[in-house]
């Protein structure tokens, strides 16, 4: 299995330990030059964070102290005020590191000291690398306590120290980064929280390690190279062409969601798009969207029932897309009728909101569908899918998106800034980000219809959630460029669909 060409590849500390075996191995590059490249690109990193200030570099006892000890030396040679601190002793270096101990002039390294930390101007964080896994403990721990108190910034080397490098992971403490200067190629962990939060800025430093390397095989980054997947319309296709979607859900007090939905598949360039709502809110629905087809199907005080089933399937049955959920509620019938519908639907599936709570626990019956199946829960979604809590979720994101959709043979999206895209065999995707505009009512049901729309123009589930996320994000960002992180709504963010498709958004600093 090899990453789409759409994908920026992403490496777990297993493929970043292949590539730097290869380069030294087979390709002759001395580990010792690798160390010295990397060292080079950190303390460029660390000269422009540190201004003209004093700089602090934490060091510990493996080859990830051995780049900060390069880095302090080449500072040093530069003229620049350099403190090393060691977190454990150094006697034990070996390699590498011990030949950049030996090389550093001027004073030897000395303990951590939190109040030198205080007042530099930077910190550099060379005190874990990428093959730490556990809790960091002792001293190490101290060390990364005295570093986040410290009210300089941190210059991550490679990784923040106390960060899962292969899935972004915490088990306790770990540095907060402004910026990480990471070797190669960025890692996994760097991207998905909760150790997106913990690595700032992501600077890939170019090591020299020459073409032909072992590629990464886990995980992405999906680039904008992903919308160009999406079909354009043709001055010979038609309104079916472009994508057709029925959307399946609303209840009574909760019309709205549906609607976004409507709205998202149709601003993500679906021809036709039919809703189908329980009887009673047909009216209400019909008017508020003058472009898709309301469609009535039998329900109870406003909700969807059993008996709407099969006019629900008869309307998707050879369509390209159907969503459901948006809004249908947790009413015994309405969770009924959701299960019922994604079992028979002969035609790809986008499950979303309330659809996905009708399988609590019960993901493996997804399994049994013929068709694509793209599930979009949020963490509190997904830990009553996979039967625990949302904590658990949060700390294990990779891993619970990985599990779902192995569980349910289908394309799961746990959305969040980091949304994840699993595929069942693999590979998983990671959104660059979004922006805190989206977290507001109603985006999730704008994603539901966006991946709707691109199942309907003929995606894959993978690509069709990978390109929806990335347009989705876009959207959030250029809807909160207009009106303010905290001022947007999610009729905002359909608006500027057309645009988020069609046009480079840059993302800022501070991701608004």
């Amino acid at each position: 299995m090899t990453l789409a060409s759409w994908l920026d590849p992403l490496y777990g500390v297993q493929e970043i330990g292949a590539v730097d075996r290869w380069a030294i191995a087979d390709a002759g590059v001395g580990s010792l030059d690798l160390m010295e490249r990397a060292a080079e690109g950190l303390a460029r990193c660390a000269a422009e964070l540190a201004g003209t200030g004093r700089i602090c570099v934490a060091v510990g006892a493996g080859n990830n102290g051995g780049d900060g000890l390069a880095a302090a030396r080449i500072l040093r040679a530069d003229g620049r005020d350099v403190d090393v601190m060691a977190a454990t002793a150094l006697d034990e270096l070996a390699g590498d590191a011990r030949v950049n101990l030996e090389r550093l002039p001027g004073p030897a390294p000395a303990p951590v000291d939190r109040e030198r930390l205080v007042d530099c101007a930077l910190v550099v964080d060379a005190l874990l690398g990428t093959g730490c896994s556990d809790a960091p403990r002792g001293p190490i721990a101290a060390a990364i306590a005295a570093i986040n108190e410290a009210a300089a910034p941190v210059l991550a080397c490679d990784v923040p120290s106390g960060v899962n490098s292969s899935n972004g992971e915490v088990a306790d403490e770990a540095t907060r980064a402004a910026l990480t200067a990471t070797f190669h190629g960025s890692k996994i962990g760097l991207h998905v929280a909760p150790g997106a939060w913990h690595a700032g800025r992501v600077n890939v430093i170019d090591i020299g390690i020459p073409r032909g390397a072992p590629p990464p095989m886990i995980a992405g980054l999906i680039s904008d190279r992903a919308l160009d997947l999406v079909p354009r319309r043709t001055r010979s296709g038609s309104k079916f062409s472009s994508g057709d979607v029925v959307v399946a859900g609303g209840a009574r007090g909760m019309c709205g969601a549906p609607l976004m939905s409507v709205l998202g598949a149709l601003r993500s360039g679906a021809g036709y798009v039919q809703l189908a709502v329980p009887a009673a809110l047909e009216g209400l629905c019909s008017t508020r969207v003058l472009e898709a087809v309301t469609r009535a199907v039998p329900g109870d005080d406003g909700a969807h029932v059993a008996a709407g089933v099969e006019p629900v399937l008869e309307l998707a049955d050879g369509v390209g897309a159907l969503v459901l959920g948006p809004g249908i509620g947790r009413s015994a019938g309405a969770l009924e009728f959701a299960r019922a519908v994604a079992a028979k639907a002969r035609t790809a599936l986008v499950l979303d909101a309330d659809a996905l709570n009708a399988h609590a626990g019960a993901l493996a019956a997804l399994r049994g569908r013929e068709r694509a199946t793209v599930l979009t829960p949020h963490a509190g979604e997904l830990a009553r899918l996979l039967g625990t809590d949302s904590a658990d979720i949060a700390a294990h994101r990779l891993e619970s998106a990985i599990a779902a959709a192995q569980l349910s043979g289908a394309v799961v999206v746990l959305k969040g800034d980091d949304s994840l895209i699993a595929a069942p065999e693999g590979p998983v995707a990671v959104s660059p980000g979004a922006t805190p505009a989206l977290a507001t009512a109603g985006t999730g049901d704008v994603l539901a219809g966006v991946i709707g729309a691109l199942l309907a123009k003929g995606l894959g589930p993978f690509e069709a959630a990978a390109a929806a996320v990335l347009a989705h994000a876009r959207a959030g960002r250029l809807a909160a460029a207009r009106h303010g992180v905290d001022h947007t709504i999610a009729t905002d963010v359909i608006d500027a669909l057309p645009a988020a498709f069609s046009g480079r958004v840059q993302r800022s600093a501070a991701m608004i």
